[in-house]
């Protein structure tokens, strides 16, 4: 059993923001499956997909509340699959790493990151994996809130999607072999 969650903030208005590059990665995965995703379980308070991959199945989520809430949803997810934390994996964006760049983590702190601090409280563990997606520093003078709320530009959208589609393939890989997973994240760099 696998669970892959993609962090976001639910609603049109937060569509292809920064804070929701998680879900965006977790979308890509299910579309190179053909998931269909539907709200289940009702409780849960996720939109789900479940996908067989390698004879294990693996269930993908995107919570259906705000990001800083996050964790509870999360956290039933597991506890309904009868899954554990290092079972986990929670794709989402980061402010610390460069632009485009990709990287995995077993366990540890939230590094600033609201979604993930809930997602380890509600849990009670830190110890679930992390793929994070840097979405970059935000400018001068810019409050980090605002700046991940707000679309990518233009320029930037190339290197994004080039991230989000690595990231899936690096989660399909994470199924299989969490820590080949990690390494080749520390290989990957976009292509711009």
């Amino acid at each position: 059993m696998r669970i892959i969650v993609g962090l976001r903030n639910p609603g049109r208005e937060y569509a292809a923001t920064r804070h929701n590059v998680g879900a965006e990665g977790v979308t890509a995965l299910g579309m190179s499956h053909g998931a269909s995703w539907r709200r289940r379980p009702l409780r849960s308070r996720c939109e789900t997909a479940t996908l067989r991959v390698g004879g294990r199945r693996v269930v993908l989520g995107m919570p259906l509340r705000m990001m800083n809430v996050s964790g509870g949803p999360v956290s039933y997810l597991v506890r309904y699959n009868r899954a554990a934390a290092e079972d986990l994996l929670v794709i989402h964006d980061d402010i610390d790493l460069p632009f485009g760049r990709l990287r995995f983590r077993p366990g540890g702190g939230a590094g600033g990151h609201n979604g993930v601090k809930s997602v380890a409280k509600a849990l009670g563990s830190d110890g679930f994996w992390r793929l994070k997606i840097g979405v970059g520093r935000p400018p001068s003078g810019m409050d980090p809130a605002d700046y991940v709320l707000k679309r990518f530009r233009r320029t930037e959208r190339d290197v994004i999607y080039q991230a989000v589609e690595k990231a899936a393939e690096l989660a399909e890989l994470w199924m299989e072999d969490p820590f080949a997973a990690r390494q080749a994240a520390g290989e990957w760099r976009p292509y711009s």
